[in-house]
């Protein structure tokens, strides 16, 4: 159990640090700012292939979300209980996927939104994301945990 934890934190750091990374390309501040120019690095200035890389990271995302729901609700729910700052972060990473799902759906062909709309999508998504990333920080500063034992009386 303890290999298959050490798997999943490992995944799901990767994936989020990813998605950050694809996530600011895709507002063209490496190419502005000359990041994009290190060598190794020009990709990040590349739109189709940062957007292509954060869909795919957003499908690992999910499925690493699905998989700690079901693991948690089949087998650890009775044992342990979640934290404070596990339910802060799941209430800010359900945020993001519900935005990120608007952002998906708008850049569908035959869906327009209205651009007040459009704005207000990308500035939630971006917003809920530098959210997540202070209660991630917070908890990593804390040491505050995603499970915390179960207390049984009696």
């Amino acid at each position: 159990m303890k290999a298959e934890n050490a798997l999943v934190k490992s995944a799901y750091m990767l994936v989020l640090f990813v998605m950050g990374l694809t996530g600011f390309a895709q507002m063209p501040i490496f190419g502005r700012y000359y990041i994009a120019d290190i060598p190794g690095l020009g990709w990040l200035d590349r739109y189709y292939v940062t957007h292509t890389i954060h869909y795919w990271g957003a499908i690992v995302l999910l499925a690493l979300v699905v998989y700690c729901a079901v693991v948690y609700g089949a087998l650890l729910r009775r044992r342990y209980r979640l934290t404070v700052t596990a339910q802060v972060r799941i209430v800010l990473l359900a945020a993001i996927v519900v935005t990120g799902i608007f952002r998906v759906v708008k850049n569908l062909p035959d869906i327009v939104f209205s651009p007040g709309f459009t704005m207000f999508i990308d500035i939630a998504h971006l917003g809920f994301m530098m959210l997540y990333i202070l209660a991630a920080a917070g908890a990593l500063i804390f040491g505050s945990r995603w499970l915390k034992q179960s207390v049984r009386l009696g």
